[in-house]
């Protein structure tokens, strides 16, 4: 009898079984991904969830519907039977817009004096404290003036003792005078005294008017202010010697009212601007600070440079203000803003209701009846820091969307916050019906 015989154990298995357990891993796989698709999907149904919450499996359904929601139009829009979107709505109204120019501009004084004495000498004396206001033609310093006032004196005794001869020569002169009509004296005698006499007369003059240098000189002894403002840091201190050609003199004096901010006009506005400058229109002018939150000083336009900046192309103006509180100091930049004229009962909406499309501007005009929407058509004007002017397409009374208009089309439904839910109270008659039934 012979042995039995047992097959290899490394054999391979039957091609059969082989592809049955390829079937069976892929079907499952499959199953695995339809899974998650449909967990993904209920996961991801925002409106649905809302509309069942708000008006049971009805408005589920309806918001399930194709094209209701955000991806049922390309875009984003919502179709008419789409649920309606809450928005925010402002009135047009009517006001005055002042048109403005608003530009960046430097305080500068209307008058800088460096204080520097007009003879040499010692400084003697200083008058003044630093940054003092002071009045013009009053005392600043005071240089010696001991070698003046010998100057003075003098010039002054020059000029007396030339006088004197001066009238010697005329008495002399009127002697001569007197023999040349008694035929008593050369006539060559009496022409030359007369001669005599005029030297006599210039050379009085000469002194007199030494003798008036003198005297300035010695009241340039007394350093004055030359114009009225205030005084900045001294420059000199006393015992030193001083004189016009100092670079620094003693001090600067700067006036602070009125004081002046220039500014830059863009070319494109001089017209306008020109043009109301030669209506004689006076032009109001705002200095503010940085932030443009607190104004410093209010003023009026002043003037308009003869030409325009190539570097630049803007036109260089000045407006001046009276600066009574002292807020605006040289050198400081500010924020200028110059009123050019006013737009009398111009339509004005919030800067929010404002839309950009492809064809130009426009905006959502609500229907308060039906809670609707309309596109309409307009054309902006100025606009201020959150309204803007509507020149044409809407009038005084219309309402515009300002909230939610990304969500819109023409002829969607809208409601107003104020509104109360439409399924709330659909829901609750439905349920008394049947209840009745």
């Amino acid at each position: 009898m012979e042995p039995p015989v047992f097959p290899p154990l490394n054999t391979p298995p039957a091609p059969a079984a082989s592809r049955r357990k390829k079937l069976i891993g892929s079907a499952i796989a499959v199953l695995a991904m339809i899974a998650l698709a449909v967990l993904a999907w209920y996961l991801t149904r925002p409106d649905d969830s809302a509309a069942r919450a708000a008006g049971g499996p009805a408005a589920a359904g309806a918001s399930a519907s194709p094209g209701a929601g955000a991806g049922g139009r390309p875009g984003g829009r919502r179709g008419r039977g789409a649920p309606a979107t809450t928005v925010g709505v402002a009135t047009a109204e009517v006001a005055d817009i002042p048109v403005v120019l608003d530009a960046l501009g430097t305080v500068t004084a209307a008058a800088t004096a460096t204080v520097r004495p007009q003879v040499s000498g010692i400084l003697q004396t200083i008058h003044f404290t630093e940054g003092q206001l002071v009045k013009a033609g009053q005392v600043m310093a005071t240089i010696d003036p001991r070698s003046f006032e010998m100057a003075l004196l003098q010039a002054s005794g020059t000029r007396q003792r030339n006088e004197a001869q001066l009238e010697s020569a005329r008495v002399t002169l009127d002697r001569f005078r007197t023999l040349l009509s008694q035929d008593s004296i050369a006539r060559q005698e009496v022409d030359t005294q007369a001669a005599l006499v005029k030297q006599l007369v210039g050379t009085v003059m000469t002194d007199r008017a030494a003798e008036g240098v003198a005297r300035l000189n010695l009241s340039y002894t007394k350093v004055k202010a030359p114009i009225t403002g205030r005084v900045g840091l001294r420059v000199v201190d006393m015992g030193n010697l001083v004189g016009s050609s100092d670079a620094n003199g003693i001090a600067v004096i700067t006036q602070l009212s009125p004081i002046d901010v220039e500014f830059a006009v863009p070319q494109d506005q001089v017209p306008a601007l020109q043009e109301r400058i030669a209506s004689g229109a006076s032009l109001p002018a705002t200095a503010l600070d940085r932030t443009r939150s607190k104004a410093l000083g209010t003023g009026k336009f002043a003037a308009l440079d003869n030409q325009v900046d190539t570097q630049t192309g803007t036109v260089r103006a000045k407006a001046r203000f009276e600066n009574a509180k002292q807020s605006l100091f040289p050198s400081q930049f500010v924020n200028l803003r110059l009123e050019l004229r006013t737009i009398k009962d111009a339509v004005m909406v919030p800067v929010t209701a404002l839309r950009h499309g492809s064809d130009g501007d426009f905006v959502y005009l609500l229907n308060p009846a039906e809670r609707t929407v309309a596109v309409r058509k307009v054309v902006r004007g100025q606009a201020t820091v959150d309204k803007v002017q509507i020149g044409t397409g809407l009038k005084a009374g219309d309402q515009v969307i300002t909230e939610g208009a990304d969500r819109l089309q023409d002829g969607a439904k809208v409601t107003l916050p104020g509104d109360k839910p439409a399924g709330a109270g659909g829901g609750e008659r439905g349920r008394r019906q049947r209840q009745g039934t």
